[in-house]
């Protein structure tokens, strides 16, 4: 799998992620270790969590499987802090304190001394700016984290923060900014993208098959195994069940009927070649899903077929909330 360096830091990441929200819920440890060791295969070094994920226990199913699976320094180890529903509710919290105390748990659960990207999951509007990014600063200069980025902020709110964290030398500058985008999602072209650029932060999209619906497995209903049917995902998913969206689908089908793809291919070459893009993240609930996934590594779409799926998914839509 080819290499890419995350935003305009040295650190080299492969072109695809490997998601894990619904490690230690939905998928249990020997279908995570199939998964990560599928991944690891391709060529696959991006592997991201949060501490949110499942309360915890997808960075708990990761630990177990660092040291077995995969070797510590073979992977590219990326973990958030922020989001949690620890009492039931999501709840959002960015201070200081709660950011650190977050990333030890977290170190804990992985069984490592340090992470290789730890990000901010969310912006809080309650939370001081500066207080939020100076616990960015301990992470790095205490050595638990190597590279810190932050997920789901604006274009203002990134720019505002890489400024900030550019304005004084030893700040922990920002490698980074996940965020939803796919060809069901594109309003982070508009601000996020471009303050990306701008200040030297890749681009991590969450969610590049549009939550699943890209994949066209809902094309004719609503499958029983689907994240559709289930109670965890049903309204994450149904945002994207819409009549564009359906639009959409067709004409990612059509595409892959031409090319000989599948339409998960057709989707994810598209936005991990747009522009500012570091590597998309994707998740599966099966190895056998995930390894379908992986076929894009082959895939480059002809620029015609780009530029009538740019013009069939164009829209105004404003991005969604944070995933977890």
């Amino acid at each position: 799998m080819q290499q890419r360096y995350l935003g305009s830091t040295g650190l080299k990441v492969s072109r695809l992620g490997l998601g894990t929200m619904t490690w230690g819920r939905d998928t249990d440890e020997h279908e995570a270790r199939d998964q990560l060791a599928s991944f690891v295969e391709a060529g696959g070094t991006l592997l991201d969590t949060a501490a949110g994920y499942a309360n915890g226990d997808s960075e708990r199913v990761i630990g177990s499987l660092i040291g077995d699976v995969v070797k510590r320094d073979e992977i590219v180890l990326a973990t958030k802090a922020g989001i949690s529903r620890l009492r039931g509710e999501r709840e959002t919290n960015a201070s200081r304190g709660f950011l650190i105390s977050s990333l030890d748990a977290s170190l804990k659960r992985l069984k490592v001394d340090h992470v290789d990207l730890w990000q901010v999951h969310t912006w809080v509007d309650d939370a001081p700016l500066e207080e939020t990014l100076s616990a960015l600063d301990y992470a790095v200069s205490t050595g638990r984290a190597s590279y810190v980025g932050i997920s789901n902020y604006t274009g203002w709110q990134s720019a505002q923060a890489a400024t900030w964290q550019r304005a004084v030398p030893g700040r922990a500058v920002l490698a980074s900014n996940q965020v939803e985008y796919s060809l069901l999602s594109r309003a982070v072209e508009t601000e996020v993208i471009p303050a990306a650029q701008a200040l030297g932060m890749g681009i991590l999209p969450w969610s590049p098959l549009g939550r699943g619906v890209l994949t066209g497995k809902y094309r004719t209903g609503t499958p029983a195994d689907s994240r559709a049917a289930s109670p965890h995902f049903a309204s994450f998913v149904g945002r994207h069940l819409t009549e564009r969206s359906q639009r959409v689908v067709e004409a990612v089908a059509r595409a892959g009927e031409g090319l000989g793809w599948t339409p998960l291919e057709v989707s994810l070459a598209w936005v991990r070649d747009r522009p500012g893009v570091t590597a998309p993240i994707i998740g599966a609930r099966t190895a056998e899903q995930l390894k379908g996934s992986l076929t894009v590594e082959e895939c480059e779409l002809p620029n015609e077929i780009i530029e009538a799926l740019d013009d069939v998914s164009r829209s105004d839509a404003e991005p969604g909330q944070a995933e977890q």
